[in-house]
């Protein structure tokens, strides 16, 4: 199975950009459609972004659109999330997943193994 370490977190100030990675390991998620959710304290998982295995097709959730960017490395098993423009309401912990069923926008379609890496804005 994948094992997924996010890392790339840290605090920064409003304004700021941080630049998150989520590397796999074990077997290669090059046919994954890959997600970035994140979950504030005393709220729910939300989705970020989600980038189909070709690059492709690419979405985001409103609230990040024009300061997220995310791609990936598939010959790196790597993820990438840069993140401008970032405000403290983007302060949560930060997990990658692969997509394993259902809707590409939601959590659920997701498998989040990883420990997350946390992002503190300060305003």
């Amino acid at each position: 199975q994948v094992q997924l370490v996010e890392s790339g977190g840290g605090l920064v100030q409003a304004g700021g950009s941080l630049r998150l990675s989520c590397a796999a390991s074990g077997r290669t998620f090059n046919r994954n459609t890959m997600g970035w959710f994140r979950q504030a304290p005393g709220k729910e998982r939300e989705f970020v972004a989600f980038i189909t295995w070709s690059g492709g097709s690419i979405y985001y959730a409103d609230s990040v659109k024009g300061r997220f960017t995310i791609s990936r490395d598939n010959a790196k098993n790597t993820v990438y999330l840069q993140m401008n423009s970032l405000t403290p309401e983007d302060t949560a912990v930060y997990y990658c997943g692969l997509h394993v069923r259902g809707t590409y926008d939601t959590p659920s379609g997701y498998d989040c193994r990883g420990q997350g890496t946390q992002v503190t804005v300060s305003s």
